[in-house]
């Protein structure tokens, strides 16, 4: 089989295609043929590693977290039912060396979930997105815990760069649960994604004053906030959280630290939640998994300009400008195909 594999880590050209035998899955494992790869943040920042040209633990690395396939074989003690099962794989490469940038990976069995008719540009595009949006939705005490149909209504959500890959997966399942949608983005055609992807109100910040804006659709406070910029937008969302409102903060602006007033956040009961996909708590991780296959298995999720993530296709010998691309912040989402373009339909 072909498979993507760095042996050092450093920028993209430390990323090379080679033949390996297509493994056999252990115990509790699945052989999946991957169909489409997904590429994430996490996935280059793990391949650059310290930039030192260390090797990755083991000595060798496949990359890529997110993927969807076909389930060729099972393992010892896995249910012989999953054989021939379209899933879409979470978190495979986290502590292990099979990720699914190759044409077959193998990866514990609970970390495969059935697809159904589902594309696999969608499978592929679900994993640490989505489940990083729905850890963010369901932190607050304002919030649920889980997300369904109604489950937010009432409720007004905040996406702070609403055109990412995580902003879309938070927009897209705060309406499916019937909440209020608030979007910032900068730039029209930003606005035009986060629109597409569901949001009610869309926001420029760099045409309009957010919390303004804000305050104006929600006098008394969101209840949720999505953060992608912390150091930047501390200010505005400190002015604009409502009674025990959270603030999910799920990456870094580069601000390396991060300071709040004291007094004006204990009025509202506020909370900071830092969210780390890979190692939040495994009971909220079992929900987000089943929220977001019970989500796409009713067909509520999308990808794809229509549903404001564009998607960039790159062939598996392109696995290295398809790394470059998120690294230089691509807008909407980077796919590996690594089978022919067919299986994936």
């Amino acid at each position: 089989m072909r498979a993507v594999v760095y042996t050092r880590t450093g920028d993209p050209s430390v990323l090379e295609v080679v033949q390996r035998p297509i493994p056999e899955p252990g115990p509790g494992e699945v052989l999946v043929r991957v169909a489409v790869s997904g590429v994430n943040p996490t996935d280059w920042k793990s391949r650059r590693g310290g930039g030192t040209g260390a090797p990755p633990p083991g000595g060798w690395q496949i990359p890529n977290q997110d993927g969807a396939g076909v389930v060729e074989v099972v393992g010892e003690g896995v249910d012989a039912g999953l054989v021939g099962e379209r899933v879409w794989i979470w978190e495979a490469a986290w502590q292990r060396q099979w990720g699914t940038a190759a044409e077959y990976t193998v990866v514990p069995a609970r970390q495969v979930v059935r697809l159904g008719p589902a594309s696999f540009d969608l499978g592929a595009s679900l994993g640490i997105p989505f489940l990083t949006a729905h850890r963010c939705l369901t932190a607050g005490e304002a919030m649920p815990d889980r997300i369904n149909a109604g489950a937010m209504d009432g409720r007004v959500v905040l996406v702070q760069g609403g055109a990412g890959a995580v902003g879309n997966a938070a927009i897209q399942l705060a309406r499916w649960a019937d909440a209020t949608v608030i979007a910032t983005v900068s730039s029209p055609e930003k606005a035009q994604l986060a629109a597409a992807a569901g949001a009610d109100h869309v926001v420029d910040y760099r045409q309009q004053d957010v919390v303004e804006e804000v305050r104006r659709i929600a006098p008394h406070g969101v209840d949720a906030i999505v953060e992608v910029a912390p150091g930047a937008n501390a200010e505005t969302d400190m002015r604009v959280v409502g009674p025990n409102a959270c603030v999910a903060v799920y990456a870094g602006d580069g601000a390396g630290s991060l300071t709040l007033p004291v007094r004006p956040l204990m009025g509202p009961n506020a909370r900071w939640q830092f969210v780390l996909v890979y190692t939040m708590a495994e009971a909220a991780k079992a929900k987000a998994v089943y929220d977001v296959a019970a989500a796409a298995g009713e067909g509520v999720l999308r990808v794809g300009p229509d549903a404001g993530l564009p998607l960039h296709y790159y062939p598996l010998m392109e696995a290295a400008a398809a790394h470059a691309a998120v690294q230089d912040s691509a807008v909407g989402k980077v796919l590996i195909l690594t089978s022919e373009r067919d299986l994936s339909s």
